[in-house]
């Protein structure tokens, strides 16, 4: 029986909108602003962008050589490349991880579209923030308008996949991706041309190293990691439907700019929208659902620029789902022998059956609390202060210690076809720096030091 040929991306542009789109996430829109609002404005983005360029680029690289070397999904990568041990482990955690963020990232995700109606409705005119406050509350005491938002944004996470690889992720990655950009590009616009905003641009690219410390430090490298999705089996998944003769190192550059990029001009965004209108960006999801709105309300034009703003948020949130889908949808079609369309399905329902419960455990007095936690907060600390960093520690061992030097150099270079000039560097960073400074970001999340 002649083997079906395997999926694959089609074009360059498709690889880096795909993996692009894995890693920009609604972290990039909310959490890296408040990360930077918390640790000293530009002197976080400076130690941040450092980061990205030493240590990102390489775990990316990591993942990228797994998955094309192997040419399968999480799971199988490790088995094809080290038959017999216990390295399939790793992918194993990779698919539980996916699988363990979308049940509650589908949830937050199904907010946008709430806000998205509101926002059409003018839902927001009027109100101040202790309003809008306790309106996001009673959304979240509405169990099952939660649920049908999740519901609905695994079906479209879902259509896409089932799609395949070209003809679904890459095609929809290609639209999806620039969309987002522009958005962000004219909200960044029409931010920075407020009355103040000076001072919001000031904060955001004027450093202060007098704010430098190792709490920065810390916080810069989590939000690294964080924001390139990295540990979760995506970036493996995606690295196995990379030609052989595209090149590896400059993809996961392009990759990690364009994260970048986004998380950088939703600072731009936020700061001189707030500094405007003498609001300090708050850290979590009020910053999104309830100071932004708020801004909005207040702005010249405010009822468009508040609905771009949420397409913006469930664009970037839905070019994440794919990508955390897919891993599923791979494993299952790869060592299930499920097919696509049924594998795609199967990977929603049992998302939905957990994500269920990641929603109404956000309810007053719900009954869904484990350990002390609600089954949200649960399921995220699980993969936000476990997974996702024992996961990317193994990566970068698997790579810089198992597979070896002439592996990766034959990687990298496809087979001596590229010359990469730094490679000894970025092979030493991969066997010695990043495990380390994983390592960092695994003790301080379990809170055993600060």
């Amino acid at each position: 029986m002649a083997k079906t040929k395997r999926d694959a991306f089609g074009s360059k542009i498709g690889i880096i909108a795909a993996a692009a789109g894995s890693a920009v996430g609604l972290g990039n829109i909310y959490r890296f602003p408040c990360e930077l609002g918390n640790n000293g404005g530009a002197a976080f983005l400076l130690v941040y962008l450092a980061i990205v360029l030493v240590l990102g680029v390489p775990v990316m690289l990591s993942e990228f050589i797994i998955g094309r070397r192997s040419q399968a999904n999480a799971v199988g990568s490790f088995k094809k490349l080290a038959p017999k041990t216990f390295w399939p482990i790793v992918g194993f955690m990779g698919v539980f991880c996916g699988f363990v963020i979308l049940a509650f990232y589908s949830t937050v995700s199904g907010w946008t579209l709430e806000y998205i109606c509101k926002s059409l409705m003018n839902g927001f005119h009027g109100k101040d923030l202790a309003i809008l406050e306790q309106e996001f509350s009673d959304f979240h005491n509405m169990g099952w308008k939660n649920v049908m938002w999740q519901a609905f944004f695994i079906f479209m996470t879902g259509f896409v996949v089932f799609k395949g690889v070209q003809k679904g992720i890459e095609k929809y990655s290609k639209i999806l991706m620039p969309m987002l950009l522009v958005i962000l590009m004219v909200l960044a616009v029409r931010s920075a041309t407020l009355p103040g905003a000076k001072e919001g641009l000031a904060f955001l690219f004027h450093p202060d190293f007098s704010k430098l410390n190792g709490e920065v430090l810390i916080s810069a490298l989590g939000q690294v990691f964080f924001s390139l999705s990295v540990g979760m089996g995506a970036l493996i998944t995606y690295g196995s439907y990379i030609q052989k003769n595209d090149n590896l190192a400059t993809t996961a550059l392009s990759v990690t700019l364009s994260d970048t990029l986004v998380a950088v001009l939703a600072g731009i965004v936020i700061f001189p929208a707030a500094f405007s209108f003498g609001v300090q960006p708050e850290a979590g999801m009020g910053l999104v659902f309830n100071t932004l709105p708020l801004i909005f309300n207040q702005m010249t034009g405010g009822y468009v620029f508040c609905l771009i703003f949420f397409v913006l948020l469930a664009v970037a949130a839905l070019t994440s789902t794919i990508s955390l889908l897919e891993v599923m949808v791979a494993y299952l079609v790869e060592e299930i022998h499920i097919k696509r369309k049924w594998a795609t399905v199967f990977a929603c329902a049992a998302t939905m059956c957990l994500g269920v419960f990641a929603s109404l455990s956000l309810m007053d007095n719900t009954p869904f609390v484990i350990g002390g936690k609600t089954v949200f907060d649960g399921l995220d600390f699980l993969s936000s202060n476990i997974l996702l960093p024992v996961g990317g520690m193994l990566i970068v061992i698997f790579v810089g210690w198992y597979l070896g030097k002439k592996k990766f150099y034959e990687e990298i270079t496809n087979g001596g076809q590229l010359k990469i000039r730094i490679k000894t560097l970025i092979l030493f960073i991969i066997k010695f720096v990043a495990p380390l400074a994983i390592a960092i970001i695994f003790i301080r999340g379990l809170g055993l030091f600060n």
